[in-house]
């Protein structure tokens, strides 16, 4: 999955910088244009520049075209269900310690946000198998998998059905190196996960609220096959820097999840016993209604919207396996000349 390289064309996804700054993402189409209240910017006026070219539009303004990171994809592709943020997929493949050539699974697949990061870090000779319940949200994630990598890579695969299921019946006892997890209820699906992780393996869980990860973590000691669980959350905040002014931005990308992370015991071995202060560890039934979907802020995306979604995301991606075939790109899928 190498780096695009080259001129624009048509069916690539071009990130414009405006005049004041303002960030938008467009596929360039034949006779495409661009209106905004500064004037009209014509796709052929991008199509055949090299990437970081600067366009100028029917009234003088500039446009800085760049190709989008991966980050920038993430934060304006089509999107079936709430997305793991960059900053977040950064600390998953870190703290999971994902490497080339890893057996992944992941659950669920939402509109493919994660799945681009694990599909790097795991490289051609590596697997991603995505586990999801709802196909919507697998055919929004595919598209947007196709749309940045110019076609399906050969190392990724779908699985349909509940994780708690579907993993005992297509994943060997032990043969995963690494599991990923978004989803409401996690602990549901940890006692398949210990039996398909192999002995060192690393789960790692992505929730929203305090009270779902408490459940987690519990339940992982629980079940006495897994290290101590080790918890974090990632904030970042940028710096305004222009000369000697020098300052924290006004705004930040606060609080979006809690990543907790356990790796699996050899059979048979249980790990050494941590001491800790006495603590509230039971629950009822009032602590379960805490981890409804709705108590945590989960909310259903209609049939309609999610359709439309998907056309979207379906566009963008033969947009994208268009420009691959503009650009004589033979290699598609885990050889494919992915945006990278």
């Amino acid at each position: 999955m190498s780096a695009v390289r080259g001129p624009f064309v048509y069916g690539d996804r071009v990130q414009l910088t405006g005049p004041k700054g303002k960030l938008q993402t467009i596929s360039l189409v034949e006779d495409g244009e661009l209106h905004t209240h500064l004037g009209v910017l014509r796709h052929s006026a991008i199509a055949g520049e090299p990437d970081g070219s600067v366009v100028v539009n029917s009234e003088g303004h500039e446009y800085l075209c760049l190709r989008p990171l991966l980050r920038d994809f993430v934060m304006s592709m089509p999107r079936g269900a709430a997305i793991v943020y960059p900053k977040d997929a950064a600390q998953i493949v870190a703290q999971a310690d994902i490497f080339p050539g890893a057996v992944v699974v992941e659950a669920g697949v939402g509109s493919g946000a994660l799945s681009m990061s694990l599909l790097r870090a795991v490289g051609e000779r590596g697997e991603l198998h995505s586990f999801e319940r709802r196909a919507e949200f697998a055919e929004v994630a595919r598209a947007n998998i196709t749309t940045f990598f110019g076609g399906v890579p050969d190392q990724w695969e779908i699985h349909f059905g509940d994780l708690a299921e579907a993993l005992p019946r297509d994943m060997a006892d032990g043969s995963v190196d690494r599991v990923v997890l978004d989803m409401l209820a996690p602990w549901e699906v940890l006692p398949a996960v210990s039996d398909a992780l192999a002995p060192g393996g690393v789960v790692t869980c992505y929730v929203a609220t305090a009270t779902q990860l408490s459940r987690v973590a519990e339940f992982i000691r629980g079940l006495g096959c897994f290290t101590e669980p080790e918890s974090s959350e990632t904030m970042v905040r940028g710096w305004h820097v222009d000369g000697l002014a020098v300052r924290p931005d006004h705004r930040m990308v606060g609080h979006t999840g809690f990543l907790i992370s356990s790796r699996r015991l050899a059979p048979g071995s249980l790990a050494p016993e941590v001491k800790r202060r006495a603590s509230k560890r039971s629950y009822g039934d009032a602590d379960e209604n805490e981890w409804t979907p709705g108590s945590v802020g989960d909310r259903e995306i209609t049939d309609k919207n999610l359709r439309k979604r998907v056309r979207d995301a379906e566009k963008a991606a033969a947009g994208a396996e268009r420009a691959a075939a503009l650009r004589g790109d033979d290699q598609v899928g885990g050889s494919s000349s992915a945006s990278v």
